[in-house]
């Protein structure tokens, strides 16, 4: 054997060999300024954890624009890096053009994409979303999920920079094995289900639930607080009715033994329904006896209504045509829009929360830690109570300077060391559960109770989401369900939202003004280069050996 085929049999033996080793160790080395191809510590976690295959379908094949283009690239190199972590996700693009009614049908509506080509705007209909198929269990991923956006390529930014939140979201919730309870309380006259259904049948999807009643001011009170301590999580919607000393007592001693809880409360009887049907209601203080509770903690949920001039849109009959009323949609102050923390991950890049007739929170000073989570815009007013509220005063001229009373805050999150209401009082029954402080714990209080109230299309839930009437567009589902997957996240997935990216998008108009010279910079310009260069290399070559 000569000498250069045993050279030529050595290089193909090497390439094997790192071919090999190329294969069975996959390393990316991430030198972008916000880590953005780097999986958090978090994520690794959950994704070693699979062991028997997970599949995950995306519906982005197919022929899009640069923007959606980015994005589709970005899911497949993110999933990729899953893949490279555990051999036992199956990842497959499918173009959805084919199943599209099937696809809604699982809840995966399309979006509506605006395409520039050739320097011409066109609309093209897109499906971003994915679906992951773990055993039996089955869920979907947004790609493309509502966010308060300016423009389109901001909406693709944030899109990216949740790739990681979304996928590890949606691969906790097929792959856990034991889901954590939730207690939905009733007995104080609290929503009825057909009201929560929106947000409650969302929220099955990754928890057990179940309905808890307070019967806690009979004899078996402390039987009551045993069996409300087996939950991790107790939602209290919109009680109407005052709470007993033993009912207190029993949620006092289910926060202070390690219970989460989530507060939607009204400290003032207003309906937007009766308004509705007569045209004036009277609004009025409630006393759900909760106040000295809520003050432990470290706040106070006051009897004044907030007006904002930043609010939602209700339908008003404005006349009539013929015998057909004619409705118009107008901005209802007593409705505000809340805006999120956009530093804290239940409320980063979710769109604004409509609440109705809210009340003003006040935070106390003790030990406890307060996040405001939603508050309103400066241009707010305070409204006391008991007051007539009159449908008409929708017709009022807004004068600015009415509106001066400043943000106001109206949900807040609650975190430390919860000291117990009934500390150095006399306990309305004997347990041996009692602690007079808490370990580290977190809750989260509305200062409304319709925040998590659906509305009724032909007796039917319609989605909390979205309003029947104007069709707005509101995060109230999106919210609720972040505050309950934040109260219960024990292993920091929830913080994944707080990934931020910084995708540098082209001018869609310059590139289609310039795109002529850009072409002949990048593809004519080197090819002339290189035929000079062998010109010249011709030219002195031949002198050198003519």
């Amino acid at each position: 054997m000569s000498k250069k085929t045993k050279e030529i049999l050595l290089l193909i033996a090497i390439l094997i060999i790192l071919n090999s080793i190329g294969h069975s160790f996959y390393k990316r080395f991430d030198l972008t300024s916000d880590q953005r191809y780097t999986l958090s510590e978090t994520t690794k976690i959950l994704v070693n954890q699979i062991d028997t295959p997970l599949f995950i379908e995306v519906y982005l094949e197919g022929e899009f624009d640069a923007g959606f283009k980015r994005l589709q690239v970005e899911t497949a190199q993110y999933l990729e890096q899953l893949r490279s972590l555990n051999n036992k996700i199956k990842i497959n693009f499918k173009n959805p053009n084919n199943q599209r009614e099937a696809l809604i049908k699982k809840g995966m509506l399309p979006s509506q994409l605006t395409v520039m080509e050739d320097g011409k705007m066109s609309e093209a209909i897109i499906f971003p979303w994915a679906e992951i198929r773990f055993g039996k269990k089955t869920t979907i991923v947004s790609l493309l999920p509502s966010s308060i956006v300016a423009s389109q390529e901001e909406q693709l930014e944030k899109a990216i920079g949740n790739l990681e939140y979304e996928f590890s979201n949606a691969i906790q919730t097929v792959a856990q094995k034991k889901l954590k309870k939730i207690a939905i309380l009733s007995g104080n006259g609290e929503l009825t289900d057909i009201y929560q259904y929106s947000f409650l049948s969302a929220v099955t999807k990754k928890y057990s639930m179940a309905k808890f009643s307070l019967d806690a001011h009979t004899i078996k009170a402390p039987q009551t607080l045993e069996n409300l301590s087996n939950f991790d999580l107790a939602i209290i919607a919109k009680p109407t009715e005052k709470f007993t000393e033993k009912e207190k007592f029993v949620l006092d001693q289910f926060i202070v033994n390690g219970g989460k809880t989530l507060w939607m409360l009204d400290n003032v009887q207003a309906d937007q329904d009766s308004l509705a049907n007569t045209g004036k209601m009277l609004a009025y203080p409630k006393d759900l006896g909760l106040t000295d509770l809520l003050f432990t903690y470290g706040i106070r949920i006051n009897t004044s209504i907030v007006k904002d001039i930043y609010a939602a849109k209700i339908p008003v009959a404005t006349g009539n045509i013929g015998k057909q009323a004619q409705f118009k949609n107008l901005d209802w102050h007593y409705h505000p829009l809340a805006q999120g923390n956009p530093e804290n991950p239940i409320t980063k890049n979710i769109l604004p929360v409509r609440l109705q007739f809210a009340n003003q929170i006040d935070t106390l000073k003790n030990n406890i830690t307060k996040t405001p989570l939603l508050v309103s815009s400066l241009l707010t007013q305070k409204v006391g109570t008991p007051k007539i509220i009159a449908i008409q005063a929708i017709a009022d001229a807004v004068v600015e300077s009415d509106y001066n009373s400043g943000s106001q805050l109206f949900a807040v999150l609650l975190s430390g060391n919860f000291n117990s209401a009934y500390k150095n009082r006399i306990q309305p029954f004997k347990t041996p559960l009692f602690k007079a402080q808490s370990e580290f714990n977190k809750m989260i209080v509305i200062s409304d109770g319709d925040v998590g109230k659906n509305q009724l299309l032909k007796e039917q839930p319609y989605d909390l989401s979205r309003d029947k009437w104007t069709q707005q567009q509101f995060g109230n589902k999106d919210f609720l369900l972040n505050a309950v997957d934040y109260l219960l996240d024990d292993t920091g997935i929830l913080n994944l939202r707080n990934k931020s990216l910084q995708i540098r998008m082209l001018d869609p108009q310059k590139t289609f003004k310039e795109r002529q010279f850009w072409q002949f910079l990048n593809v004519v310009l080197p090819l002339v280069l290189l035929i000079v260069f062998g010109l010249i290399f011709r030219y002195f070559r031949k002198r050198k050996y003519a």
